[in-house]
Parts: structure tokens; C-alpha cells; sequence
């Protein structure tokens, strides 16, 4: 079983349809108070602060799940938009440009040992004119997305190519998943 310390329904989602036992748990890590010096380190350390947060129990068998995405673009690193401002903002910077999407990954077993990782995508976006943003930020899909776009739903439209998983880009990339889990509890079946 895996205790998703998110609140993420995407990363729900990619968990279900891989047909992962798992139930959604509160982890009050206040992702915003982490900061790190690369993006890499970034997304680890707050899916890491993410699984240590959860302060339920922790049964044989079982992970509690941390998971962090951002996006970076040369040294600047975009999370999820503070609001419809800063998510034009941030498509505006993004439009026309070949950016990374990282996905930290943190296992936590009930004995306290840690299994992380990063998994790494990169994502070539088309030239978007300022309607384009415009429009796409006022349909809310923007809202609360690393990146300010969901690949998942119609914000695959802007994109023009992927170097990596889908998964990675939409949260949650579930081969890093099922290997962290795997490497502190052995491998499972759901």
C-alpha cells in the first residue's frame, strides 16, 4: 500500500490507472518553505519533506509517498503559479522554449529508511501568442500547475515534443515509483 502524501489529483490518477493499492494521506510540509540551490535538489527535497511530513502510521508493507514537480528553464525555476497574473507570467517565459519538468520522488518505510529520486523530462513548447495565454490561463487549467500548463488535458496543444515519460511531466512517474517502493519493501503485485 502507498500513503500518497499529496493532494495532487493527478498524481492519483497515474497511481489508479497503474492499478497501485493506495490511499491519500495529510502531510502538512509547507512545500513554499523549501528552497534548495538547484531544481534538482528542489523537487528532492520537498518530496522528501512531503513524505516526512505524513505523521500517521506507517505499516509493514507500506510507503508513505512524497512527490514534487517543478519546471525549470535555464537557472529560473517556475512551481505552481501564485495566481492568473503570475501563471501569463510564466507561460510568457515558457512559450517557445525547450524546459525541463523534474519530479522529485520520496519513499519513507515505517523503519524511517528513505528511497528518493528525481526523474527528469524535457518539453519543447511552441511560440504562443499573448491570447493564446491569455485564453488558456482564463480556463483555470492553469491553475495549480507546475509549469502553469497541464500536458494531460489541453495544454498538450503548446507542446511540440517530449524527451522522457509522460508521467514525469504530469507528476508522478510511476516506473521511479514502483522501484523506490520495491527497494525498501521488495516487489509488489498492487
Amino acid at each position: 500500500m502507498i500513503l500518497l502524501a499529496s493532494r495532487s489529483p493527478q498524481r492519483a490518477t497515474l497511481l489508479a490507472r497503474a492499478g497501485l493499492a493506495f490511499r491519500v494521506v495529510d502531510s502538512p510540509c509547507d512545500e513554499e518553505t523549501i528552497d534548495a540551490p538547484t531544481p534538482h535538489a528542489l523537487a528532492l527535497a520537498r518530496a522528501v519533506g512531503k513524505a516526512r511530513g505524513y505523521h500517521g502510521a506507517i505499516a509493514a508493507g507500506e510507503v508513505a509517498l512524497g512527490a514534487d514537480t517543478v519546471v525549470a528553464l535555464d537557472a529560473t525555476v517556475f512551481g505552481k503559479p501564485a495566481d492568473r497574473a503570475d501563471a501569463r507570467r510564466i507561460l510568457g517565459c515558457l512559450q517557445g522554449s525547450r524546459h525541463l519538468v523534474l519530479t522529485g520522488h520520496c519513499c519513507l518505510a515505517a523503519d524511517g529508511r528513505l528511497a528518493s529520486e528525481v526523474a527528469i523530462a524535457r518539453v519543447s513548447m511552441r511560440a504562443m501568442t499573448p491570447e493564446e495565454i491569455a485564453d488558456y490561463v482564463a480556463s483555470g487549467e492553469s491553475d495549480s500547475r507546475a509549469g502553469a500548463y497541464a500536458l494531460q488535458e489541453t495544454g498538450d496543444r503548446f507542446v511540440t515534443g517530449i524527451d522522457g515519460e509522460w508521467d514525469t511531466i504530469v507528476g508522478l512517474n510511476i516506473a521511479t515509483v514502483v522501484r523506490l517502493r520495491a527497494a525498501l519493501i521488495g516487489p509488489s503485485s498492487g
